[in-house]
């Protein structure tokens, strides 16, 4: 593997325990090389496994008293909700939480793996194989919450149904009878983004009813981006969607934007149906039809899961499945029927 990274292999030892006098360069090298050759470490430190690891009187684990979370990023609700749901459960079982944000370079790797911790909780991190090989190959349990990428085995998961809110969003609009529809989705790589999509024109075909290419944009999970590709559905009114649904409150919002910009009513002229039910898209202006995706539940279910594979051996936690919370329909005044 040393000669694969075009390195020594004390240097492949220093990335693999997680030392930081690496250059970024060399660590991204070593997790590619650790990728490809399909090396895996030998059975995890005792720590990983409550079997094992000493208790105390109230079966409680002894050792680290804490856990790392690592968000890609603070900005927004949604991920303050989350956060609200992960520290709850933390706070009750007694033990710290130690936040980081996933910097580009990748070196958060490197520091996750060098600390003593109970194990890390990922949030809306987006991850090369490489860096995904390398939590699965962790010492300690990782959870991933929302994963934008499919998980390999050793690392588990905590999402929402968002194909099941793609359907409910697209059920609600033919509902009302609407008929021509705009999609704002998300990035083209996130699963989430793609399930819920995947969702909603399914729900639309078994209607007998196709979106046109035209008619499906990416916005980024940015409201600017999405408010500019809304105002390029929204030009012609020979084409005009009745419905847009977005992959996103923010973005939801985004199509509000167009829609006062193009002169058009929401929901008269305009339905529109958001996802995640923040609290902005209740505040606004009529407040957002959504699709509830449990968030703060699945903090909390990730800081379970973490504490489940603590109890676990190696093999229980590589398959130990990803787990799925309900999302369901919240009906506001951004819908309507067509004109």
């Amino acid at each position: 593997m040393a000669e694969h990274a075009g390195t020594s292999i004390p240097t492949v030892s220093k990335v693999l325990n997680g030392k930081t006098d690496v250059s970024d360069e060399m660590r991204a090298r070593v997790l590619e090389a650790v990728h490809a050759v399909g090396y895996t470490r030998s059975p995890r430190r005792q720590v990983a496994s409550g079997s094992s690891a000493p208790t105390d009187p109230a079966g409680a684990v002894a050792g680290p008293r804490s856990i790392d979370v690592v968000v890609g990023h603070l900005e927004g609700s949604w991920i303050t909700r989350v956060l609200e749901g992960i520290e709850e459960e933390a706070s009750d079982a007694g033990i710290d939480l130690t936040l980081s944000v996933a910097r580009s370079d990748g070196s958060w790797i490197g520091r996750l793996l060098g600390r003593s911790t109970l194990g890390a909780i990922v949030v809306l991190v987006d991850m090369s194989p490489a860096e995904l090989h390398a939590l699965a190959d962790a010492p300690v349990p990782v959870v991933i919450v929302d994963p934008g990428k499919r998980p390999p085995d050793g690392v588990s998961s905590v999402a929402a149904t968002n194909w099941d809110g793609g359907r409910m969003a697209a059920e609600h609009l033919l509902a009302l009878g609407h008929t021509r529809f705009g999609i704002i989705a998300g990035r083209p790589a996130h699963l989430y983004s793609s399930a819920r999509v995947d969702g909603f024109t399914t729900a639309l075909r078994s209607a007998g009813i196709t979106v046109p290419p035209e008619l499906i944009a990416h916005g980024d999970w940015d409201r600017e981006t999405a408010r500019v590709e809304s105002a390029r559905m929204l030009a012609s009114e020979r084409h005009r969607p009745t419905a847009i649904f977005a992959c996103s409150d923010g973005m939801g919002l985004g199509v509000y934007d167009a829609a006062l910009e193009a002169g058009l009513r929401v929901p008269g002229d305009l339905s529109v149906v958001g996802f995640d039910d923040l609290l902005e898209p209740a505040w606004a202006t009529p407040p957002m039809t959504t699709i509830h995706q449990p968030i703060r539940e699945m903090g909390a279910a990730a800081f379970g899961m973490l504490m489940q594979a603590r109890r676990s051996s190696r093999i229980s936690m590589a398959r130990q499945p990803g787990i799925e919370l309900q999302t369901r329909l919240v009906t506001r005044a951004s819908t309507s029927p067509p004109r």
